[in-house]
C-alpha cells in the first residue's frame, strides 16, 4: 500500500498573479485615437481648402514677377532721377488721389513705386500703386497693392482667397478654425504613429488599410513639426485667437514698436503744409529726407511715407522681409530735415522679433524661394494625408457601412490623475482659442448624449446585458 506524499508549502498551488497595472498612456490613447478620428472626418474639409489655397499663395510669389514683368522691371540705365522728380512724374500721369508712400527702386533693375490712396475705383483698403522708370521717369503702369509686401492684383486675389474665401470678416472664421485644430490634429496623429511598434509603421510588403495607414502616418510624422508652426503662426493674425495673442503680448510689455512720427523742431508744423494738397514734397522734400536716412544706415528697400498731418514727421522705413530682415526706421523733420527718432529692429522685444519672423516664415517671404517651395511641400503633404484619411474611413468601414467610427467610451478608461489635469488644460486653451475650445465641448456634450441615449437603448432591447459605449 502506498501513501501518497504529503504536499509541502513549496509545492502549494500558487495564487494567479495579478493584472499589470495599466499604464496612463494604455488609457489615454483610445482617446487621442478617437480626438484624432473625429477631429479628422470633420476639420478635415476646412484643411483641405487652406492647403489648397495655401499652395497657390506660396506660388503666387514667382507667378506675380511673371505677370507684372512690365510693371517691376526696367532695362538698367546709367543714372538715376531724383526721387521726387520720378514722383512728380507719377503724379502727372495720375493726379487723383493722395500721395500715401514712396517705394524707391530698390534694385537696379527695379521700378520705383508710388502709391496713391483715395483714388477713384480702388479699395479704401488699398493702394494705387504706379510704377516708374527711374532712370527715364516713364510710367509703366498702374496696379492695385495691398499690404506691407506690396501683394499685386493676382496675388493679393489668391491671399484673401487663402484668408477668408473672399467672404469679409465672417470667412475668416473658416481659416482660424483650421489653424485652431491643425496642431491638434499633427501632434495627436504623431503621438499615434511613435507609439505603434515599428514592424507596423513600414509600408513595403503591405497592402490595403494598412498600407494606407503606413503611408498616412509616414508622410505625417514627418510634416508634423511644419504643421504644428503653421498653426501658431496661423493663429497671431486670426481673429479671435489672434486677439488673445495681442492681449498677452501687450501685458508682457512685448508689442511691435514704431517710430514717433511728431515733428519736433522749432519750425514744426509751418513748412510741412507748404506743399500742393496730394503730393509728397512737404518741406524739404523727398531727396533730402531720404539722404538723411540714408546717413542713418537705412539701406534699400525702404518706403517714405510723407506727413499725415501739419505737425508730424516723414517716417523712412525699411521693408524687407527676407532674411537677414531688414526693419530700422526713423522719423525726420520736414522742416529741417534733421532726423528726429531712430528705431531698431534690433531694439525690438524678444516677442516681437518672434512673431515677425513667424509670420513672414508662414507666408513665404523669409527665405524666399526655398521658403515657398518648402510651403508648397507642405501643403501638398496636407492634401495628401487628407486624402489617405477618409480612404482609412472607407476602408475601415467597408463590411458594415460606410466609414465605422471608433467606438465610445475612451475618456473612461483615462485615469483621473490624468484626465483632470488634461481637461484644465483643455478649458485654458479653449478660452484663448475659442474655435478650437468651443467646437471641442460642443462634440463631447453631442458624444456623451449620444453614448448615453444608446446606453439606455440597450438596455431596454438587450436582455442578455448592456450595449457597449
Amino acid at each position: 500500500m502506498t501513501t501518497a506524499p504529503s504536499t509541502t508549502t513549496d509545492e502549494a498551488p500558487r495564487p494567479p498573479a495579478p493584472a499589470p497595472a495599466k499604464s496612463a498612456w494604455a488609457g489615454l490613447r483610445p482617446l487621442v485615437l478617437r480626438l484624432h478620428f473625429y477631429a479628422g472626418v470633420l476639420v478635415a474639409p476646412f484643411l483641405l481648402v487652406a492647403a489648397v489655397t495655401g499652395l497657390l499663395y506660396a506660388a503666387s510669389f514667382q507667378a506675380e514677377k511673371i505677370v507684372y514683368d512690365r510693371e517691376l522691371t526696367v532695362p538698367v540705365g546709367e543714372r538715376e532721377l531724383p526721387v521726387s522728380a520720378q514722383v512728380a512724374a507719377a503724379r502727372k500721369a495720375h493726379p487723383e488721389g493722395t500721395v500715401a508712400a514712396v517705394r524707391p527702386s530698390p534694385e537696379p533693375d527695379a521700378t520705383t513705386r508710388v502709391m496713391l490712396s483715395g483714388t477713384p475705383g480702388v479699395d479704401p483698403g488699398h493702394t494705387l500703386a504706379v510704377f516708374v522708370d527711374p532712370y527715364t521717369g516713364e510710367v509703366r503702369g498702374a496696379l492695385e497693392q495691398y499690404g506691407s509686401t506690396g501683394a499685386l492684383p493676382l496675388r493679393t486675389w489668391i491671399d484673401e482667397f487663402h484668408r477668408d474665401l473672399h467672404l469679409g470678416e465672417p470667412g475668416r472664421l473658416y481659416s482660424e478654425f483650421a489653424a485652431s485644430w491643425l496642431w491638434v490634429i499633427a501632434g495627436g496623429g504623431l503621438v499615434l504613429w511613435f507609439s505603434r511598434r515599428r514592424a507596423l509603421r513600414t509600408v513595403r510588403g503591405t497592402g490595403g488599410r494598412r498600407r494606407t495607414l503606413a503611408l498616412h502616418g509616414g508622410v505625417g510624422a514627418w510634416a508634423a513639426a511644419g504643421f504644428i508652426f503653421l498653426s501658431a503662426t496661423g493663429l497671431t493674425w486670426s481673429a479671435h485667437a489672434g486677439a488673445s495673442i495681442g492681449d498677452l503680448r501687450a501685458a508682457l510689455g512685448q508689442e511691435t514698436p514704431s517710430v514717433s512720427a511728431a515733428a519736433t523742431g522749432e519750425h514744426a508744423g509751418h513748412d510741412s503744409a507748404a506743399a500742393t494738397a496730394g503730393d509728397a514734397a512737404h518741406g524739404v522734400g523727398l531727396d533730402k529726407v531720404l539722404a538723411a536716412a540714408r546717413a542713418e544706415g537705412l539701406g534699400d528697400p525702404v518706403e517714405i511715407v510723407p506727413p499725415a498731418e501739419a505737425g508730424s514727421a516723414y517716417v523712412v522705413q525699411q521693408i524687407q522681409r527676407s532674411w537677414p530682415e531688414k526693419q530700422d526706421s526713423v522719423a525726420v523733420d520736414p522742416a529741417t530735415g534733421q532726423v528726429t527718432d531712430v528705431l531698431r529692429f534690433a531694439d525690438y522685444p524678444v516677442l516681437a522679433k518672434l512673431t515677425r519672423w513667424g509670420i513672414d516664415l508662414h507666408t513665404g517671404i523669409l527665405f524666399g524661394l526655398v521658403n515657398q517651395l518648402a510651403l508648397m511641400a507642405l501643403a501638398l503633404a496636407l492634401i495628401l494625408l487628407i486624402l489617405w484619411g477618409y480612404r482609412m474611413w472607407w476602408q475601415r468601414g467597408r463590411g458594415s457601412g460606410f466609414g465605422k467610427p471608433i467606438p465610445r467610451g475612451a475618456w473612461q478608461q483615462v485615469p483621473p490623475y490624468v484626465l483632470v489635469p488634461l481637461l484644465a488644460l483643455i478649458a485654458v486653451l479653449g478660452y484663448f482659442v475659442p474655435l478650437l475650445g468651443i467646437p471641442l465641448a460642443v462634440f463631447l456634450a453631442v458624444d456623451i448624449v449620444l453614448g448615453e441615449i444608446a446606453h439606455r437603448r440597450g438596455l431596454r432591447t438587450n436582455a442578455s446585458g448592456t450595449t457597449a459605449r
